[in-house]
């Protein structure tokens, strides 16, 4: 008992220290005088060349006119972004901005791997992230490769989904579910999306970090019709979904997690407790025995290399990707 009091009181004193970090953060990640982001045309697979070219043409923009404000490594940032051999659904570079990326043809693939991240993620960091395969990008990439090398018979698309305001690990967002309710409904549209873009393709959802806690609140407000999109959950990293069990998901299909041994997650006080009127934490560890989900063995991954080229994770969530769960293993 006097170590879980002592837990929670620095968690509280956390949130508390972290409320003064948010507001400095976001007063500092104000962006203003770049070009409107570009209208959404009808998300239609015919649709989807305008799309990915009206947003690769934003990108140049913004990405000429941060140059023109002075800003260098922003420029460089969106400009990479704007490549003519990458595909964006959404993208914006208001603040933190916003990027929904494509790997794959997503109008004919059969399997659609959809990628959630976690805190920290923002367009300055969508290509590298401590490393280049634990940003959305390179994560997304290292996924893709290790898809098509599993099954080279099977049309595979995967979806780097920074589609939502990803909290910074030194705020107050980052300990409550405000971002994540926010960023479940809007991963339950990009779900919707995609079934009228191709409603022939099952669809996984793969969450690092935050992003399991986006994508537990996503599945608990799904009705059965979206469910049925779906061939499985995989989380790994995760601070807690915001749920006491799996099956309080409400999940029709399998749910997997995974903790690396090195991933210092597992020192994070896995509770949720009332403060100042919000709900602080997530719940219990989703990769608890007792939680009741299927286990993802992911090796000695820390927090940021679970999509590591060649490791164990990087196996097995690409596994489940595929619809493949059987195959999951130790080594």
């Amino acid at each position: 008992m006097r170590a879980a009091r002592i837990r929670l009181g620095v968690l509280i004193a956390t949130v508390a220290g972290c409320i003064i970090a948010s507001v400095t953060a976001a007063a500092a990640n104000t962006v203003t005088g770049l070009p409107a982001v570009p209208r959404n045309v009808a998300l239609t697979a015919e649709d989807l060349p305008e799309l990915y070219g009206e947003n690769r043409s934003y990108l140049t923009r913004v990405a000429e006119a941060a140059g023109r404000m002075g800003d260098g490594e922003r420029a460089r940032v969106l400009a990479a972004l704007a490549s003519p051999d990458r595909d964006f659904l959404e993208v914006s570079a208001d603040g933190d901005g916003r990027a929904v990326e494509v790997l794959g043809d997503l109008a004919k693939a059969q399997r659609i791997a959809l990628l959630v991240p976690g805190s920290d993620t923002t367009v300055d960091t969508f290509d590298h992230l401590g490393s280049r395969h634990g940003s959305v990008a390179g994560g997304s990439r290292a996924l893709y490769a290790q898809m098509r090398a599993a099954a080279p018979a099977t049309r595979v698309a995967v979806i780097g989904w920074y589609g939502y305001r990803a909290p910074r690990t030194k705020s107050r967002d980052t300990l409550t579910q405000d971002r994540a309710e926010e960023g479940g409904r809007l991963l339950r549209r990009q779900i919707h999306r995609l079934r009228r873009i191709n409603p022939r393709a099952s669809v996984a959802l793969l969450c690092h970090s935050y992003g399991s806690v986006v994508c537990g609140d996503a599945v608990r407000g799904m009705d059965r019709s979206a469910q049925s999109t779906l061939t499985g959950l995989a989380v790994f990293g995760s601070p807690g979904m915001g749920v006491d069990s799996a099956a309080d998901l409400g999940a029709s299909f399998p749910v997997w997690v995974g903790q690396g041994s090195r991933d210092w997650i597992s020192n994070v006080p896995h509770a949720q407790y009332g403060f100042l009127g919000e709900r602080v934490g997530f719940g219990p560890d989703p990769a608890s025995v007792g939680f009741g989900a299927r286990p993802l063995p992911a090796g000695d991954s820390r927090h940021g290399d679970y999509l590591r080229p060649g490791g164990l994770a990087l196996r097995n969530i690409a596994l489940i990707g595929l619809d493949r769960g059987r195959q999951v293993s130790h080594g």
